[in-house]
């Protein structure tokens, strides 16, 4: 009876340990991480159900050391070597190895271990877990890429090494993955080139080149979908039984390709990074984890290091266009009056490239004339002026002159700060050219004056000759007179004066042909239009009398002076009634007439005008009539009218060819009236 009595107490105490045992069980088999136990010897006596579900083995299988057999070859030594220090030092420790999961994959995992000690400090029992950092490893394996990566990107290296080094990271972060990445020429619309360090060229090269519009490669529907393109299996996926890259990719012994598109931050595809694997796959979580990451990289990398290429590019053509147009940029920091030259400006001012760009070293260059002119535009920028242009003249250290043309515009920084930015040109070359240019017009102005008292030579020779042969009759006459007995005094008074008034009028004569041949620099002055147009006139007079023509004039009274080269002005007269004059030697049955006028109008301007009763103008040839060389006149040379519209062109002036009702033309021109504080 006690026996019974005793079994009966024993049984709530058996089931309680049971169900205790139970629950014990229960929660370590719960416990997201692979648990174990071991005898003090390192025998392993247990594993919890999770552990024995990741490696797919029975506890018969594990049981011993037989649990080594999942562990990654390359990292057992280190596990011994672990174990051996642990149990030495009976204390707790972490390692990190490799265990083969049931599906072949190998993952890391960190192993942790407690020893459970008896009263006298001896290992009673081992206790451990291995937790699965697959992921945080390869999320650490990431960032350290990432951060290669974006050093990379920032030291500037080339696009292609940046990109392979990306596809490295990605397949180091997902080892049974190669990494294809695809960069597009947006301006042809196809694939530059590939980038794909651990697949043949044979896969790769076919690839380049290829167009996207229309094309049926996944990576060309990723790019006009701007959607992820996946094919699990190309053997098996219906979307590829017609297209040559199906067999392009098995022939190569792949199967599953992933397509992603590249975009930039403003939507626009770069490129592709094409994930391929040797067996059927779709992409995980921690696949599209590192995918994203890696395609983020790649627009970084990709769109970087274009800019700074298509920067470089405008670089050398900022200085190849400086170069060309002998222009030099500048910047000066109005705060800290840090100057900062460009390489052309720097040889424009012929400073070595190490020289200091100081502001007193700027102004020993300046030649000491134009000091005044640098000092006066930088006294205007201090007052706030915000734009100006000047030139000044350089000397250099040999003494040669250099001219320049410059300017700049201040611009405020945000922080308030103010800088000038500006640009200097070269100009040494075109004031050379302006002034063989100026004294070419001038030599050209002269030979058009010489020539055109060519055709007053008879009426020069007849007008002179007059006078001349006036002083000898009247020379001999008072010799006669003198010779008288007795001697004609008064008569030969008379004759003396007619000698002296002959003598008077052909020194008027020359005067005023030496006033058109001589070379002279230009000389600006106040002319009365009215006055200058008489003076031509007179000169004029004997060849139109010779040619029958009828000169008349109609003057302004209170026409007010020019500011002009009277000589300049004299001549381009002149040029118009000669050839008005040609234009009326076909004239027969209609008299000869040639008339000048001068007025002015209300947008004060004094205009003149010759008119003739010759064979007018063709409708064809207005618009060249003032071109060089072009001329109506069967012997002419065609430079007259071109002279006389660069002069008047030179004193603001204009000159233009009317029409008219009834026979001939007028040909006019317009110049400034002189403002009363002009120097004349």
């Amino acid at each position: 009876m006690r026996e019974d009595a005793a079994a009966d107490d024993r049984a709530p105490a058996e089931r309680t340990l049971t169900n205790a045992e139970r629950d014990l069980q229960l929660m370590i088999d719960s416990i997201p991480a692979l648990a174990w136990s071991a005898l003090p010897d390192g025998t392993v006596d247990f594993f919890n159900s999770h552990y024995l579900d990741y490696v797919g083995l029975s506890p018969v299988q594990m049981r011993d050391r037989q649990w080594k057999s999942v562990v990654h070859p390359d990292d057992l030594e280190v596990v011994d070597a672990a174990w051996k220090s642990l149990s030495a030092a009976q204390s707790d420790g972490e390692i990190e190895a490799r265990l083969l999961r049931h599906d072949g994959q190998y993952r890391w995992f960190s192993f942790r271990t407690n020893p459970l000690l008896d009263n006298s400090g001896a290992v009673v029992r081992w206790y451990g877990i291995n937790i699965d950092i697959e992921d945080r490893k390869c999320a650490t394996r990431l960032l350290a890429g990432e951060r290669r990566l974006l050093e990379m990107i920032a030291w500037g290296r080339p696009l292609r090494d940046v990109l392979e080094a990306l596809c490295k990271v990605v397949e180091e972060a997902a080892p049974e993955c190669y990494c294809d990445i695809h960069a597009i020429d947006l301006t042809k619309s196809l694939i530059e080139y590939s980038v794909a360090p651990s697949l043949p060229h044979s896969y790769t090269d076919p690839i380049a080149g290829t167009p996207l519009d229309g094309t049926k490669l996944p990576c060309g529907i990723a790019v006009s979908q701007k959607a992820q393109v996946i094919a699990e299996d190309m053997e098996s996926d219906p979307r590829w039984y017609h297209s040559p890259v199906r067999i392009h990719v098995l022939r190569h012994g792949l199967r599953a390709v992933w397509s992603t598109p590249i975009c930039s931050k403003d939507g626009v595809v770069l490129g592709t990074l094409c994930i391929v694997q040797r067996q059927s796959s779709r992409p995980s979580g921690h696949h599209q984890d590192v995918i994203s990451r890696a395609t983020n990289i790649a627009s970084i990398a990709i769109e970087r290091l274009r800019a700074e290429d298509e920067l470089r590019r405008r670089e050398h053509y900022l200085k190849a266009g400086e170069r060309t147009s002998l222009t030099g940029s500048f910047t000066w920091d109005m705060n800290t009056d840090k100057i900062e030259f460009s390489d052309q400006l720097r040889h424009i001012y012929e400073l070595n490239d190490d020289a200091d760009i100081t502001a007193d070293n700027v102004r020993k260059r300046i030649h000491p004339d134009d000091e005044c002119v640098l000092n006066e535009q930088i006294a205007q920028i201090r007052r706030g002026c915000t734009d100006i242009e000047f030139e000044v003249r350089l000397v250099m250290p040999d003494g040669r002159i250099k001219f320049t043309h410059a300017f700049a515009s201040v611009f405020q920084h945000p922080d308030g700060g103010l800088e000038c930015i500006g640009a200097v040109q070269d100009v040494t070359r075109r004031r050379t050219a302006e002034d063989a240019l100026a004294n070419a017009r001038a030599e050209l102005t002269h030979v058009t004056r010489v020539m055109s008292l060519g055709a007053l030579t008879a009426a020069i020779a007849h007008e002179v000759n007059q006078p001349l042969s006036g002083i000898v009759t009247n020379a001999s006459t008072c010799l006669r007179m003198l010779a008288a007995n007795p001697p004609d005094i008064e008569g030969a008074r008379e004759t003396a004066r007619r000698s002296l008034r002959d003598g008077n009028r052909a020194s008027e004569v020359i005067t005023r042909l030496r006033g058109l041949v001589q070379k002279k620099d230009r000389a600006v002055e106040h002319v009365d239009l009215n006055e200058l147009s008489r003076e031509v006139l007179a000169l004029a007079a004997p060849e139109l009398q010779r040619r029958g023509i009828v000169a008349q004039s109609s003057f302004d009274i209170d026409l007010k002076p020019i500011l002009g080269d009277r000589v300049q002005l004299l001549q381009v007269v002149l040029n118009l009634i000669l050839n008005a004059a040609d234009a009326l030697v076909p004239v027969k049955e209609r008299p000869r007439r040639i008339q000048l006028r001068t007025s002015q109008d209300v947008a004060g301007r004094v205009r003149l005008t010759v008119s003739d009763t010759g064979q007018g103008v063709e409708p064809t040839d207005i618009e060249k009539i003032f071109d060089a060389f072009y001329t109506t006149k069967p012997d002419g040379m065609g430079i007259g009218l071109s002279v006389s519209r660069s002069i008047l062109e030179r004193h603001n002036g204009r000159l233009f060819v009317d029409t008219h009702e009834g026979p001939g033309a007028s040909f006019s021109f317009s110049i400034p009236i002189a403002d009363t504080n002009d120097v004349g």
